[in-house]
């Protein structure tokens, strides 16, 4: 039984989701760090999203709900 990682291809793909990931975060001008986060969050929250304080409770949201509506607000 082979590991996760012995998949065939997996490197490229990894490294295709990195530079999808730092194009994606290169586009964001302001408040880049907490749109980043708001988008993971939004990806990786179990279910649907109902409000967006529920955002701040996932874990990949690292930031207040301060952050969140700031990043909404005045990001780029």
């Amino acid at each position: 039984m082979g590991s996760v990682q012995d998949e065939p291809g997996r490197g490229e793909a990894l490294g295709r989701l990195c530079r999808f990931r730092q194009e994606f975060y290169d586009c964001l001008t302001r408040r880049a760090d907490a749109l980043f986060e708001t988008v993971e969050a939004v990806l990786c929250t179990d279910g649907p999203v109902r409000t967006l304080v529920d955002l701040t409770l996932a874990p990949e949201h690292r930031r207040g709900h301060g952050a969140l509506y700031d990043g909404l607000n005045s990001g780029r």
